[in-house]
């Protein structure tokens, strides 16, 4: 039987002779298989991850690094300047007394100057140059020109002392006005780096407590948890005082008492209490921010910090500081708010 063909000139159906024509199918299923691809999020640019906190921290150990030796280097010429300006003081002193003996001096050889100017020689000089014999009219000028001769000595003297300082002064002065420019410079720099390492310290997670006299606090998530380590570590270094609540001196319930009251929780200035405000949680789920208890009669509190450390005011002759759990018999743990 025949099998019937297509003609020679014909072509299947749905494709396209024309070279142009395939080009724009290929152009069409590239587009839908890169539509696809980034629906799928193949194609997606990675998100850059955020720096951690010891990431953080170590870029601000960095510019610490820069900032010491910049703080050091502004201590020295500050260092410098204030002897030098010191020095300046004490020579303008000494300047002072030979600029005016320079100026009476000047001021005699002027007025004798001023005087044969304007009424011409004395008597006794014209009776001299009329009558005296020679020699002796010579010595009498001569005792004249040696007058004149001493004021113009003396005047010469105290200008030459008073350039002499002058001329210290000046090195002084030029010496005092570099350094005053480092230390601008210096103090420009330190101002720089001290802003980048806020910046840094900013970016700080917001569930990073950051303060001075404690370690560093992550994963705090209540705000009141977070003002109250803050208000507790600023008081590291303060003196313990029996029955003291602060500012300036505490004992161990009033200085939890006085951080909570910082961030709007009052609590009882007794421990006992205190353990019975709060709500109880177990170590394994203590957090930073809670209270830690010890001993049979709780007769002790402090801060929890996490990592097995806390802030509390130990007793009589310790103050304020940071210290492991691990030192007293946990009793347990309260969370207050």
């Amino acid at each position: 039987m025949p099998v019937a063909t297509m003609p020679p000139h014909r072509h299947a159906p749905g494709l396209s002779a024309r070279p142009g024509g395939l080009r724009r199918v290929a152009h069409r299923l590239l587009v839908l298989v890169a539509a696809a691809a980034v629906g799928a999020g193949m194609l997606a640019v990675p998100a850059q991850a955020e720096p951690t906190v010891d990431e953080i921290e170590a870029q601000i150990d960095k510019k610490w690094e820069q900032l010491e030796p910049t703080i050091e280097q502004y201590n020295k010429v500050r260092a410098q300047l204030k002897v030098n300006r010191n020095k300046s003081s004490a020579l303008q002193k000494k300047i002072e007394p030979l600029a005016l003996q320079s100026e009476l001096a000047l001021s005699r050889v002027g007025d004798l100057a001023s005087r044969y100017y304007m009424s011409g020689p004395s008597q006794e000089i014209g009776a001299l140059l009329v009558s005296a014999k020679p020699d002796t009219l010579t010595e009498q000028l001569t005792l004249l020109d040696r007058l004149a001769a001493q004021e113009r000595k003396q005047v010469a003297g105290v200008l030459a002392v008073r350039a002499r300082y002058d001329g210290e002064k000046q090195k002084l002065d030029a010496l005092i006005a570099t350094q005053t420019k480092q230390q601008n410079e210096l103090a420009a720099k330190k101002k720089q780096i001290d802003a980048e390492i806020k910046k840094l310290e900013a970016s700080m997670p917001k569930t990073t407590v950051k303060t001075v006299g404690c370690p560093t606090i992550n994963g705090v998530l209540a705000a009141a948890a977070q003002k109250a380590i803050r208000t507790a570590c600023q008081q590291v270094g303060d003196p313990y005082v029996w029955g003291a609540t602060g500012p300036n001196s505490f004992d161990c319930s009033g200085l939890t008492q006085y951080a909570y009251k910082s961030a709007g929780i009052y609590l009882t200035h007794h421990t006992g209490d205190q353990w019975n405000e709060g709500k109880a949680v177990s170590r394994a789920d203590a957090r930073p921010g809670d209270l830690v208890f010890f001993f049979s009669g709780l007769s002790h509190v402090g801060l929890y910090l996490g990592n097995n450390q806390m802030v509390h005011a130990p007793r009589a002759g310790k103050p304020v500081q940071v210290s492991s759990i691990n030192t007293m018999p946990v009793a347990g743990f309260r969370r207050p708010g």
